[in-house]
């Protein structure tokens, strides 16, 4: 599947909890790496703010301003 969002692109997450927060993805995020579909088919990345890094997908995720 086509990835939307490209290596060195800043974003956001679509929806942030206390943890998110908590751990530094509260705020602007960058992806660091472009991962494969999930199985249900959906674009994956690595996201990193800060020294803290996570996978999220495509879904969890929205360009930022």
């Amino acid at each position: 599947m086509f990835h939307k969002f490209k290596i060195g692109q800043r974003v956001r997450r679509a929806q942030s909890s206390p943890t998110d927060e908590r751990l530094g993805f509260g705020t602007i995020s960058e992806v660091v790496r472009l991962m494969p579909d999930d199985p249900t088919g959906e674009p994956s990345y690595r996201i990193r703010s800060g020294s803290a890094e996570r996978a999220v997908r495509e879904s969890e995720i929205i360009a930022a301003a």
